[in-house]
């Protein structure tokens, strides 16, 4: 199965949540504020990578009909 810019996106999604996730768990904020504003970013980066792999299941559906 080849590439698409799909998976290369749901890849850097989930490398950018992976190392916020990391970096809260080691105590890197050092005020509420940056916590809340890593805390966001993760949910943001969560959404948007089921929004992208719900188009592409989607169109993969769409596809095989």
């Amino acid at each position: 199965m080849a590439t698409t810019a799909f998976d290369v996106v749901l890849k850097e999604l989930s490398e950018r949540r992976d190392a916020l996730t990391q970096a809260l768990a080691a105590g890197s904020a050092k005020e509420f504020a940056e916590y809340k504003q890593m805390c966001g970013e993760i949910r943001g980066l969560s959404i948007a990578h089921s929004i992208i792999t719900d188009l592409v299941r989607q169109m993969e559906y769409s596809d095989n009909e």
